[in-house]
């Protein structure tokens, strides 16, 4: 079976060992930066500060080019008198009126609030903490709960993805790279162990959330607490259409559970669909190792029941392209029944960057950080 999960997982198809598992998880935090400041094209009374690929808009003459100023993200929650210094207070989206969303001020999309440098900051620093700023957490539904174990990091994978406004300079024009349509789902780690991998009293089996997995704790199986448990409901369905138990090495299937009653854009299913984005497998030295995207191919060609996420492009990359792809109607169903979420980027071959770790960036789309009555369940 070529690329199977039963062949030996030191393919050299697959490249980097993934070996510093904080690389996988997307920072979040308040940092001092140097902002560039641009006219805002629909506004005699606003500008633009521009961090790194994102834009603020902000008051005119508040910000100088080269000015310092504290980037508050989206998702942020910010305290009362912060929104009051900043003539924000019951302006924000939430129940409190205090949690950071994208909006679009006079037709340009503005993501994340700046703050002025106090004295004695300084670029790069972290004030996440001295400001008392927290990062939104959205409450999880109930049938996406349930009883838990410590499985330990040997049994999950620890996941997330930077955004490409962040780091716009990691990738390189004309680099080969595939793009892949970005679901809105909720992600799904579902990891099929080695005997000698097993946990011993739960078994060779470890399906987990990205909050969960990244704390090493699994979802309990066949217990009656777990019974609507949705990961555990899909994890079973995947596992029995692709006998998946067959394989004699660990590795973990990373992908999107979606549908009805996931999130508020459903693709047209009525019942619960998993789509693959990456695959993980485990060494006989226990080192994890992300496959490129050839290998990731050649894996799902051994499981025709298995389904990626939609790719959209492979090819030379370019910002152009990326901008082009980030927008539009999704793929999924077949019938463009709403708008795409995004897009992920990711080189051809794997490759790591010493400030992002592994190369892989989401590019979000603006109808989709706007839109109204939105679910964001992780």
């Amino acid at each position: 079976m070529s690329g199977s999960v039963t062949s030996c997982p030191d393919n050299p198809i697959i490249t980097e060992l993934f070996t510093d598992r904080r690389f996988a998880m997307a920072s979040f935090k308040v940092e001092v930066v140097r902002v560039e400041i641009t006219p805002h094209p629909n506004a005699d009374r606003l500008e633009l500060a521009n961090v790194g690929g994102y834009h603020v808009v902000v008051g005119k003459g508040t910000y100088e080019t080269g000015d310092l100023a504290a980037y508050i993200p989206e998702a942020a929650l910010v305290p009362e008198e912060i929104l009051t210094e900043m003539g924000l207070r019951g302006k924000l989206d939430g129940p409190q009126r205090n949690r950071v969303k994208a909006r679009r001020l006079r037709g340009i999309l503005s993501q994340g609030l700046c703050y002025p440098a106090k004295p004695g900051w300084a670029e790069g620093q972290d004030v996440t903490e001295e400001l008392g700023i927290t990062k939104y957490e959205p409450p999880v539904p109930v049938h996406m709960d349930g009883q838990i174990y410590a499985a330990g990091p040997e049994r999950t994978v620890r996941y997330d993805i930077e955004n490409f406004k962040r780091y716009p300079d990691v990738l390189q024009e004309g680099e080969g790279v595939v793009i892949a349509e970005k679901l809105h789902g909720t992600f799904m780690c579902l990891g099929i162990l080695s005997e000698e991998d097993a946990h011993p009293e739960y078994g060779r089996i470890a399906v987990t959330s990205k909050g969960l997995g990244a704390r090493g704790l699994v979802f309990k199986p066949d217990v009656p607490e777990n019974e609507n448990n949705l990961y555990l409901r899909v994890a079973k369905q995947v596992i029995a259409e692709n006998n998946l138990l067959d394989a004699r090495h660990t590795f973990f299937l990373l992908g999107e559970v979606y549908g009805s009653g996931v999130q508020d854009l459903t693709y047209g299913s009525r019942d619960p669909g998993f789509r693959v984005f990456d695959l993980v497998i485990t060494d006989s030295e226990g080192q994890q190792t992300f496959a490129d995207d050839s290998y990731l191919t050649a894996f799902l060609e051994d499981f025709p029941n298995l389904e990626r996420v939609p790719v959209l492009y492979r090819g030379p990359f370019s910002k152009e392209v990326l901008r082009e792809l980030t927008d539009g109607k999704e793929t999924v169903s077949g019938e463009a029944s709403h708008i795409r979420e995004g897009v992920v980027v990711r080189p051809l071959e794997e490759r790591r960057d010493p400030r992002l770790g592994r190369v892989q960036l989401k590019s979000i789309s603006a109808d989709y950080l706007t839109r109204r009555g939105g679910t964001e369940y992780t």
